[in-house]
């Protein structure tokens, strides 16, 4: 069994990954930080059943992941394109443009899809703590993130703003 660890080395060492992670997932600042609070209540309420300070990470991901998905299920907190569109607009630079399309494609991508994107390129784990996070087999992380990665391109090409996107390789 790990050493333990307090919520406030919890905070200090992974809210910022983890805001990254719920902002890929959700779309909104205020439903990251939403989904961050949340999170870290959830792991205090069970900070019991952390056995190992070093597989904080994943627990933690995985809480928020399950926090999204029910939020996702209940209708609660969807971010729909529609909401961005009709968001204002302050002319942004390519840089901020580049990131407001990468972030209508994550969007339009399916939950199962968008979470193993966003776990990949932006938290990235590799497909082994993918599959172990999620409980799913690798084959099936493999899968779901070529087509997650399809469709997103097929979504940025088709909105003409396939610029400068790298692709990734395998972990």
């Amino acid at each position: 069994m790990g050493s333990k660890v307090s919520m406030d080395e919890l905070i200090d060492r992974h809210a910022e990954s983890l805001y990254r992670v719920a902002y890929r997932l959700s779309g909104q600042p205020a439903d990251a930080e939403d989904l961050i609070q949340q999170t870290f209540l959830v792991a205090q309420e069970k900070l019991d059943q952390l056995r190992d300070v070093e597989t904080a990470a994943g627990w933690l991901v995985t809480i928020l992941r399950n926090l999204f998905l029910k939020q996702c299920r209940d209708r609660v907190k969807l971010v729909s394109l529609t909401d961005l569109a009709d968001a204002p607009e302050t002319q942004p630079d390519n840089l901020e443009t580049s990131r407001d399309d990468l972030q209508a494609a994550l969007l339009a991508l399916p939950e199962e899809y968008r979470l193993v994107l966003v776990l990949f390129y932006f938290r990235e784990l590799s497909y082994k703590d993918i599959a172990q996070s999620l409980g799913i087999p690798l084959g099936t992380v493999m899968s779901r993130l070529a087509r997650a990665k399809a469709q997103l391109k097929r979504h940025l090409e088709g909105s003409g703003t396939l610029t400068g996107m790298k692709s990734g390789a395998g972990h």
